[in-house]
């Protein structure tokens, strides 16, 4: 089947044409013939079956409330048979989830989120890889999963959409702390610590959402946070590497944005997390310290010594609260739509149990 990549600049639409390579991103890889590009939203959506949208959350508002694409979308929405989400992240204004967002606007259009740990780089080498595919029906999952299971790419359907789409969003910032620690000379026993104290983090906040905790300790949560924590390709934990090494926040994203290496989604995240913790309850030091450390608020050095310092508890089972109506309850989400692959930026579920309980 034909996939057509919508792209805001020319050189990019150029290159996947011509020679069948993305000049910005990845571009030792060869695309497959089937795949095209176009920066004209008519052109990218007529025909169209299937939205892959891949936007950085807080991109998204203001390329698709362009007059084209907004257009484009209402003339071609009614055979778009789901929107598959790549986004990972929070909306710094209203807290809501990218499907949230999405489904805003979409209507009856099902909402799906794609996530896991996948490193583009290593799929395009054929790399064994897993993810999942979350929708609001396991119907709507399976259909989904189709199309991108392979020989090399496992994927599990789930239903925990809300649970999914927040692992991808607060693993962000534990990597972007992991990158710190490395920056300032620690090892593995530092990461090892960090890694598994994230990942109770995490467990806890997104149970207390509404998340089933058994995601997170699947694909989509520990493995992604082992992912992006532990491996060379992470783009926030990169941002947190030159933390640890002493540059400021500014400078590094201002570095990124020249080269062209993509958005850290983990940096707007972190404070719209903390503001979520705040309303639910949760405790949550790392992501706060995190949020202290990209406000100027403290150094790495002083951030560590808190989290060393506070008292050490046992864990307890974690239970379940009354979460949010959704996570953006109390704040009016804008009118938000979806585009394809933006290549300029970027059962039952087998992984999801009944369980909300756990340790």
């Amino acid at each position: 089947q034909t996939v057509v990549i919508l792209t805001r600049r020319p050189e990019v639409e150029e290159g996947i044409n011509s020679s069948h390579k993305n000049p910005s991103h990845c571009s030792e890889f060869t695309l497959p013939p089937n795949v095209t590009a176009t920066t004209d939203p008519e052109v990218a959506l007529r025909s169209c079956r299937y939205i892959i949208h891949v936007l950085p959350v807080q991109s998204t508002d203001a390329f698709l409330r362009g007059e084209r694409v907004s257009a484009a979308l209402r003339a071609h929405l009614s055979h778009v048979r789901a929107v598959v989400c790549c986004s990972k992240g929070l909306d710094t204004r209203t807290l809501a989830l990218p499907h949230e967002m999405l489904q805003a606007h979409f209507g009856n259009v099902p909402v799906v989120a794609f996530s896991g740990p996948t490193f583009a780089a290593e799929l395009l080498r054929g790399a064994p890889s897993g993810a999942v595919v979350a929708a609001p029906t396991l119907r709507i999952a399976e259909e989904c999963r189709a199309l991108f299971a392979n020989g090399r790419l496992r994927i599990y359907p789930s239903t925990d959409l809300l649970g999914v789409e927040l692992a991808g969003a607060l693993k962000n910032i534990i990597a972007i702390i992991a990158g710190g620690l490395e920056g300032m000379g620690f090892g593995v026993n530092t990461t090892s610590l960090l890694v598994t104290r994230g990942a109770r983090e995490i467990t806890r906040l997104a149970v207390a959402a509404g998340g089933h905790e058994a995601t997170m300790a699947g694909v989509a949560g520990i493995g992604d946070l082992m992912l992006t924590c532990l491996g060379g390709l992470s783009r926030n934990k990169a941002v947190g590497y030159e933390l640890g090494r002493g540059r400021s926040l500014p400078e590094v994203l201002e570095e990124r944005e020249k080269s062209l290496a993509g958005v850290a989604e983990g940096v707007a995240t972190t404070p719209a997390a903390a503001e979520l913790a705040r309303k639910l309850c949760v405790d949550a030091p790392l992501i706060n310290t995190c949020a202290d450390i990209l406000a100027g608020r403290t150094t790495p050095e002083e951030g560590l010594k808190k989290c060393m310092s506070s008292p050490a508890h046992e864990d307890a089972p974690i239970e379940p609260v009354r979460r949010l109506p959704t996570l953006a309850a109390g704040f009016v989400v804008g009118a938000l739509t979806s585009a394809l692959v933006a290549a300029d930026d970027g059962i039952w579920n087998h992984e999801v149990g009944e369980s909300h309980r756990g340790s």
